[in-house]
Formats: structure tokens, sequence, C-alpha cells
């Protein structure tokens, strides 16, 4: 069974599980499944200053912290105890666009350690990503009123609207900086 576990699971099951995660919230206690919200819980729980944004009963979603929580805790526990020993596989052409583009050499963990190291952060590419980065995300889950995984998954499935638009802008937002923007930048 653990050597289930570690091996890398198809779409077509991982897939449904995720798709089943939203029902079950809806019928255990008519939650959505976001992770955005939960930011501003946390500031509200812990900056209880006098900020208009954070006034508002945050214990009524404490679920959500304890939901997040067990994201990071079965994220960690799962890489330690039931982490792919392999190197991630990836298409030739990818590897040869990112050795051509980017500069990136080494491909033997889960992301490019060129661009995910501490080391980054002495640079000005590696603050632009984090600070610019880390602003425009914020930025964007609060103008869009959720972040991708909350109205693509919840959002979507609850037929609404604005998730809708709101999915169709994250994927043209990614092509856009992809195949336009990313290039002329680097």
């Amino acid at each position: 069974m653990l050597e289930l576990l570690r091996q890398p699971w198809p779409w077509y099951v991982a897939g449904p599980l995720i798709g089943l995660t939203v029902p079950a919230l809806l019928l255990a206690g008519n939650k959505a499944l976001g992770i955005s919200s939960s930011l501003r819980h946390i500031c509200a729980a812990c900056l209880p200053a006098g900020i208009p944004f954070l006034q508002y009963n945050w214990r009524k979603e404490v679920w959500n912290l304890w939901f997040v929580l067990g994201i990071g805790l079965g994220g960690f526990i799962g890489y330690r105890v039931l982490g792919h020993p392999d190197t991630i596989a990836i298409s030739t052409e990818t590897v040869r666009d990112l050795k051509a583009q980017m500069g990136l050499t080494d491909f033997s963990g889960l992301l490019p350690k060129e661009l995910f190291a501490l080391e980054n952060l002495t640079n000005w590419k590696g603050w632009v990503f984090l600070v610019l980065g880390g602003f425009l995300v914020g930025f964007g889950t609060r103008y869009a009123g959720g972040c991708t995984s909350g109205h693509a998954i919840s959002g979507l499935s609850n037929l609404q609207w604005v998730s809708l638009v709101a999915v169709i802008g994250f994927f043209v937002g990614g092509l856009l900086m992809t195949w336009v923007f990313y290039p002329l930048l680097f």
C-alpha cells in the first residue's frame, strides 16, 4: 500500500478526489473550498487593529484555518514520508527551452534551484519575484474575490458566473505572461 501511495497518481484518480471534496464540504457544513480567505482570517486573528477589513467574527470561519493547517501538514508529511525519490519527469522540449531561455540547469528537485533558492534573495531578480510577484498575486486574489483554486474548483462546480469569468481571466493572463511578457522581460 505504501508503495502505491508513493507513486504519482494519475489525473483520473486525483482529479475526482479533489472534485469530490467540494460536495463533501458543502454537505459537511455548507463550506466552500478555497484558501485565499484564510489569510484574511489569520490577519484578523493575529492583528486585531482598527482596520475595517479585519473587523468581523473570524471565529465563525476557524474551520478554514484548520483546513489550511491540514493542507500544510499533509504536504509536509506527504513529502517526507511518501515523497517520490525520482526526478520529476518533464519533456525534453521543456528542458531544452528552460535551459535556452532561462539558463536553468538543475532539474533534480521539485523546483528549479536556480529560481527557488535562498541565495536568490540577494539579487534584484529574486526580490522582484518575491515582492512584486507576491503583491500581484495577493492583489489579484482580492480583486477577483478568490484564488484560482477557489474559483476553478468551488466556483465552477457551484455554477457561479463570476468564477467562470475569473477562470477565463486566469488562463488568458497566464497565456499572455508565458508567451508575450515573460520572453520580453527575461
